[in-house]
């Protein structure tokens, strides 16, 4: 039977237990240090008590270790790692290949999608290195997940399915560090991809006006869960490890959802890898969780639409068109309710250039709601008939996550059974099973002596107070001849020894870390963002040569390549020469920052790639 993984994101140790509380099998946080978010980083001790709750129910922590490490940061990123395996995280993500030639902890590694993972040749490599996991590139398609899943059965697949895109492929991108000496290698990006820019050509001519050419719409693969699974991939990551407890509620309580039906639908074909119920308080919904508008990117395929020129900010959703406007107040055309404290916004276009016009996203907040009648705190200026509204904050849907989790609960099943009269040892056997996971049995000697009145609902009633332990009676079963008195305080000491006995056994870390053959040819195209002695000694013992230190550590680079894309501009634009599309610009193309600052586009259509270089 096929295991699935929903693995959600934590920014800290609330959201972590907010994540499992909501469905995910498994989480992943980054400690102190080295971990892909700067601004997300954790205390061992926080990890420890995520990785105590997330082990009850037999889900799992893995700590982000993937950025690359300098030199003079070796010994500290190998003593955080036996500090992560001793707070009991099950495996690591890992960028920097300097670490497989440390003296590190037992640990299972997963290669981060930071290694760049596009192709079977690359995800074999990997296992080859001793790496259990690998997350792919996000712009890989279905038949590309596949055939690497063919190519490589033995190799768990990780997949992204809902979040924030990187337009360039993850580890291949220095425009943060290029522009802003901030590595995005080294979890500092500074999201360069979220800049307006001027698109010009080779002449000066100015083809787009102050767009936001390289800022993707985010991913939700929430109705394609059956094609990856079908494809190959086990694990479905949700992107978000600097996002607050909200989204991180909703979007693991949404996929969660749609993990069980398919479940549901073939049971004899997949589980879910950790156990237990998650109850939620509210009923999720991807629409109104932050998003930039969605896109399913390139899983079918090159598609128009994958990227959002007018803003990087979150729209929202579609609730209706501007109806009627009078001096404090306005009516909305549409099927929507609204409620006091709303946040909705809409587009303001300038034309004055002439060029495509220049979109801002004007937001406000709604007062008063009256129906479709809408009281602003301020009417906002440019609000005209027709335009179309986007609730990007939703009061009544805030108030209903913002009420505390229920706890999530595993189901049990508890039996309690007499020894037969002629045995040798009088007493009684308890036992008591998980649902899809492990039961324990103890026996307790006791004398068997008859009641006078049935016992039977007393002591369904005292096995059944599990407390604040994660387990729910489900059900609790007597033998129908049962008519023994024991005491309340008795049942309560062996529920008790028995709860303690299955929480054991549940804790239990049975990880082990993948065999590596440490072997294989490495083609000098994977060698990359190298930046300390070990990483490369490592790629020496693979047979390369004439390597280069990470851009990082470079100076006075000519016109360096800057970012790696499979979004592509000109193809957006309706002028893919791959289609005979011919354009009215002469090339090559430019983007250009407001502060005057130029990057030659590049555009591969052997390999159907954009490419972003510095123009100084």
């Amino acid at each position: 039977m096929q295991q699935l993984e929903l693995l959600a994101p934590a920014k800290n140790l609330q959201c972590g237990i907010a994540a499992i509380d909501n469905g995910a099998d498994a989480v992943y946080i980054g400690p102190e240090r080295f971990g892909a978010r700067v601004a997300a980083a954790n205390s061992i001790d926080d990890i420890r008590q995520l990785c105590q709750y997330a082990h009850n129910f037999q889900a799992k922590v893995y700590a982000t270790v993937n950025t690359i490490v300098y030199d003079d940061e070796l010994e500290d990123t190998q003593r955080m790692l036996w500090s992560l395996y001793e707070a009991g995280v099950d495996a690591v993500l890992v960028q920097d290949m300097g670490l497989l030639s440390m003296k590190r902890p037992p640990l299972p590694l997963h290669a981060s999608t930071q290694t760049d993972n596009r192709t079977a040749d690359k995800v074999r490599w990997l296992y080859q290195q001793g790496f259990q996991r690998v997350v792919l590139a996000r712009e890989l398609s279905l038949s590309e997940i596949k055939a690497i899943h063919e190519a490589v059965p033995e190799v768990e697949l990780e997949v992204f399915v809902h979040g924030a895109l990187c337009v360039s492929f993850s580890g291949q991108c220095y425009a943060s560090q290029y522009c802003f000496q901030r590595s995005a290698n080294r979890g500092a990006c500074a999201q360069f991809c979220r800049l307006p820019f001027d698109l010009i050509d080779a002449d000066g001519q100015l083809i787009q006006h102050h767009r936001y050419l390289l800022s993707l719409k985010d991913l939700n693969r929430s109705a394609h869960l059956q094609e990856l699974i079908q494809a190959g991939a086990t694990s479905f990551k949700i992107e978000g490890r600097l996002k607050d407890i909200d989204y991180v509620r909703n979007v693991t309580a949404a996929y969660n959802q749609q993990l069980n039906t398919i479940i549901r639908q073939s049971p004899e074909k997949y589980c879910r890898a950790s156990i237990g119920r998650s109850m939620n308080t509210f009923k999720p919904d991807l629409n109104k969780t932050f998003n930039r508008g969605y896109t399913t990117y390139f899983l079918h395929g090159r598609k128009k639409g994958i990227f959002s020129p007018d803003t990087p900010k979150a729209i929202g959703e579609f609730v209706g068109t501007v109806k009627q406007i009078k001096a404090s107040s306005f009516t909305v055309a549409g099927t929507a309710s609204f409620a006091n404290g709303d946040g909705l916004c809409y587009f303001s276009y300038d034309n004055a250039t002439g060029h495509s016009p220049s979109a801002t996203l004007v937001g406000f907040r709604v007062n008063r709601a009256e129906g479709n009648r809408l009281f602003p705190q301020r009417m906002p200026e440019g609000l005209k008939p027709g335009m179309s509204l986007y609730r990007n904050a939703d009061a009544a849907f805030q108030r209903l996550l913002s009420q505390p989790d229920q706890p999530r609960r595993i189901p049990v099943s508890i039996t309690l059974q007499p020894t037969s009269p002629d045995s040798s040892t009088i007493g009684f056997t308890l036992q008591i099973i998980a649902q899809q996971g492990p039961s324990v049995s103890q026996f307790f000697p006791y004398p068997h002596q008859q009641a006078e009145h049935d016992q039977h609902d007393n002591i369904c009633r005292q096995l059944a107070k599990l407390g604040n332990t994660p387990f729910l009676a489900e059900h609790i079963s007597l033998p129908d001849s049962f008519s023994y008195f024991i005491p309340s305080s008795v049942l309560t000491q062996w529920r008790r020894q028995i709860v303690s006995l299955l929480t054991e056994r549940l804790t239990t870390n049975n990880t082990s870390p993948a065999e590596g053959t440490r072997g294989g040819h490495c083609e000098e195209s994977w060698a990359s963002n190298i930046a300390n002695h070990l990483a490369k000694n490592f790629y020496e013992s693979q047979g390369m040569t004439n390597l280069q230190p990470a851009f990082e550590l470079q100076k006075h680079l000519h016109k360096p390549l800057l970012m790696q894309c499979r979004h592509c501009i000109r193809y957006e634009l309706g002028a893919c020469k791959k289609q005979d599309q011919q354009p009215n610009w002469r090339e090559p193309l430019f983007l250009r920052l407001d502060d005057g600052r130029q990057f030659q586009l590049q555009f591969d259509c052997k390999h159907c790639q954009m490419n972003v270089y510095a123009n100084q």
